[in-house]
């Protein structure tokens, strides 16, 4: 594949340049996941931070380079391959990862190791049902006053909390940065079709049938207060 041909000179590049302190590989071909349609994805640290399109047009025939909602920059190699490249100095990021499957390319200092191996960090579970509650009360109202196209953009962010409460209850947390990834694997069919459920287009009657499904649910996984849930119930069921 054409990204293993990228891999092998993104690695060949990290070890040459003597300004990266560290630089990992993570995502599907680190995990063993990986296929034609997969992206290539690498974190570089440095305390002088090279000049990123110039590193990255040093790969392959790059095509445009842009930077992410993360601050990520993301290359387009020929055949809409994609790479992410995160090109960071604070090394100890990497030990606020609840999951670290990655490949250490270079860690010249030892401090990647050591961020790597350090315990990860616990997962509120209740903060995480309000964030849920959040941004379900949210698509709820918005679809309420008329406004279909905001409410279906909200509820992609229901399902992300939805995916991640139930990776939870279900002990499959291993795609928690991406909880989406291979969810149709991962998860039990009821689940997976409750999910799919939980999806709508932009139309009230889709929105609603969605909300329902997403509540039904994420209600016992979110330990929301007695009257709030009350209320949801009221509102949604």
């Amino acid at each position: 594949m054409i990204q293993q041909q990228l891999i092998a000179r993104v690695r060949e590049l990290c070890r040459a340049d003597d300004r990266l302190s560290a630089a990992l590989m993570y995502g599907s071909f680190v995990t063993g996941e990986a296929d034609e349609h997969s992206d290539v994805e690498f974190w570089l640290f440095s305390d002088v931070e090279p000049e990123p399109v110039e590193w990255l047009r040093r790969v392959g025939p790059v095509q445009h380079v842009v930077v992410n909602e993360f601050g990520a920059h993301v290359a387009f190699f020929p055949g809409l391959i994609r790479g992410e490249f995160h090109f960071c100095r604070d090394i100890s990021v990497v030990a606020t990862w609840p999951h670290r499957d990655v490949e250490i390319i270079v860690d010249r200092t030892g401090a990647l190791r050591a961020a790597v191996d350090q315990p990860p960090p616990e997962t509120d579970e209740h903060d995480l049902g309000g964030r849920f509650a959040n941004w379900l009360i949210l698509t709820h109202r918005v679809a309420q006053r008329g406004e279909l196209l905001r409410a279906v953009d909200a509820l992609t962010q229901v399902q992300r909390h939805l995916l991640w409460m139930t990776r939870l209850a279900q002990g499959r947390a291993e795609h928690w940065l991406t909880p989406s990834r291979a969810a149709e694997t991962d998860l039990p069919q009821p689940v997976v079709d409750a999910l799919h459920r939980a999806t709508a287009t932009a139309g009230p009657e889709s929105i609603t049938a969605a909300l329902r499904a997403a509540w039904t649910l994420g209600r016992d996984y979110a330990h929301l207060p007695p009257a709030l849930t009350a209320e949801l119930d009221a509102a949604l069921r």
